[in-house]
C-alpha cells in the first residue's frame, strides 16, 4: 500500500508536467500556424486601403496620448534617477548619453509595446472575440470570405507599420523630457546633454530600437488576434481572451527583447569587428 500511495503522486506529478509541456508545444503551433495563414493570406491579395487606414487610426492615432506620456516620463524618471549616481562619478554632463542610449535601444521599444499590448492588443482580442462568440466570423466564412483576409490581415499591418512609428515617438518625447529635468531643474548643461549624446548613441543604436518595435508589433497582433479567433463562449470567454492577449503579449515581448538584443549585439561586433564588446 505504502509503496502505491507513492508511486501515484509521482506519477500525477508526471503527467501534469507532460500536459503542461504538450499544451505549450500544441499553443505555440497554433499560433504558428494562424501567423502563416496571415502572411498567406497577405500575399494572396491586399486587403483594402481603407479597411487598413481604419486599423492604422485605432491602433496609432488613438494610442497616442497614452504613448508620448509615458516616453515623457520615462525620459525624465531616467534624469532624475540616474543623476546622483553620474554626479559622485563627475559625469553628470553625460546624462544626456545615458538617458537616450537606454531611451533608444531598450526602454523605449519595451514600454511603447507594453502599452500598447495592454490598450491595442485587448481591444483587438475583445473586439474579434465578440465576433466570434455573435457568430459574424462563420458567417464571414459561410458567405464565402476569409475572416483571417478580412479581419486579420488589416491589424497585422496596423500593427506592422504603426507601432514603430509610435516607438520613434516615446523616444522623442523621452528625450525632450529628459532634456527638460536634466537641464532645468539638475542644472546640467544643455550643450554637453546632446553633445554627449550625439558621440555616444549611434545610428546602430536607433535603428535596433526600431527593428525590435517591428518583432513587438508583430507579436501583438498575432497574439491577439489568435486569442480572439479561439474565444471562448459568452462574456466570460472574451473577458478570458483579452487578458490572455496581454499576458501573452507581454511576455513575448521580453522573451523577444532578450534574443533580439543578443542577436543585434553580436551582429554589431560582426560588422565592425574592430569593436571591443562582451558578445
Amino acid at each position: 500500500m505504502s509503496t502505491e500511495a507513492t508511486a501515484q503522486p509521482r506519477e500525477s506529478w508526471i503527467h501534469y508536467l507532460g500536459g503542461f509541456f504538450l499544451t505549450g508545444v500544441e499553443s505555440i503551433g497554433d499560433v504558428a500556424l494562424f501567423s502563416l495563414q496571415t502572411i498567406l493570406g497577405l500575399l494572396a491579395r491586399m486587403p483594402k486601403q481603407s479597411n487598413v487606414l481604419m486599423q492604422m487610426y485605432r491602433v496609432g492615432v488613438t494610442s497616442l496620448p497614452v504613448v508620448l506620456i509615458t516616453g515623457g516620463f520615462i525620459g525624465m524618471v531616467l534624469a532624475v534617477q540616474s543623476y546622483n549616481q553620474f554626479k559622485m562619478m563627475h559625469l553628470e554632463n553625460r546624462l544626456g548619453a545615458m538617458i537616450i542610449m537606454s531611451l533608444v535601444t531598450e526602454l523605449g521599444p519595451v514600454l511603447a509595446a507594453t502599452m500598447l499590448a495592454g490598450r491595442v492588443g485587448s481591444a483587438m482580442a475583445a473586439e474579434l472575440g465578440t465576433m466570434r462568440v455573435t457568430e459574424q466570423i462563420d458567417a464571414l466564412r459561410a458567405l464565402g470570405a476569409d475572416p483571417i483576409q478580412y479581419l486579420v490581415v488589416p491589424r497585422f499591418l496596423a500593427c506592422f507599420f504603426t507601432i514603430p512609428l509610435l516607438t520613434a515617438l516615446a523616444d522623442l518625447l523621452g528625450m525632450f523630457g529628459g532634456w527638460l529635468i536634466s537641464t532645468q531643474v539638475l542644472d546640467v548643461n544643455s550643450f554637453y546633454y546632446w553633445h554627449y549624446a550625439e558621440q555616444f548613441v549611434t545610428a546602430y543604436d536607433v535603428a535596433t530600437g526600431l527593428v525590435k518595435s517591428v518583432f513587438f508589433g508583430t507579436a501583438i497582433a498575432m497574439i491577439s488576434c489568435h486569442r480572439g479567433f479561439h474565444c471562448g463562449a459568452g462574456a466570460e470567454g472574451v473577458g478570458k481572451a483579452a487578458t490572455e492577449a496581454f499576458v501573452y503579449s507581454f511576455v513575448l515581448i521580453l522573451v523577444m527583447d532578450f534574443f533580439l538584443g543578443v542577436f543585434l549585439t553580436s551582429l554589431y561586433y560582426v560588422i565592425w569587428p574592430g569593436t571591443v564588446g562582451l558578445i
